[in-house]
């Protein structure tokens, strides 16, 4: 696939895509980082690009698609090319079969979201405790100051 390809399949709105000189590889310019064709992403992974796609029907990782179309390229971030990493590691490592990386990666996927969502509620109730002490150092104040005349 080379770049003028890419090109016909732009549309309106759609990121620019572009060849990297230093590892002749095919990117979308996104502002969150860099995405890449399957070729690419499966040599970064180094695995067979036929894996990322038999990762991706069992639902281990979610590509992005350039267009509706599930013919549409698909286009992997250094995060989903992480994951395939991670994957191999539980299963050559670990001797960990693919239903068993599914179960770790949907539970480490869950406490991830757990997480962020524990930050949002200690945000939450930092500013809330900050208010409430706001609050009660102007009573104290006001209590110091006596009645008002």
């Amino acid at each position: 696939m080379n770049a003028n390809c890419l090109s016909n399949w732009r549309a309106a709105g759609e990121p620019k895509f572009t060849r990297e000189e230093k590892e002749g590889s095919i990117v979308a310019e996104i502002g969150d980082g860099a995405w890449y064709v399957i070729s690419v992403a499966a040599l970064k992974a180094e695995v067979h690009e036929q894996t990322l796609r038999h990762y991706e029907r069992l639902g281990l990782i979610s590509p992005a698609r350039k267009g509706n179309s599930p013919h549409s390229p698909r286009l992997y971030s250094d995060r989903d090319i992480e994951r395939v990493i991670h994957i191999r590691r539980l299963m050559r490592d670990l001797g960990v079969n693919l239903a068993g990386v599914e179960a770790i990666l949907h539970m480490k996927d869950r406490m991830e979201q757990m997480q962020i969502e524990l930050e949002q509620e200690m945000a939450r109730m930092q500013d809330q405790h900050a208010a409430e002490t706001r609050r009660l150092k102007n009573i104290i104040q006001r209590l110091q100051r006596g009645p008002s005349s």
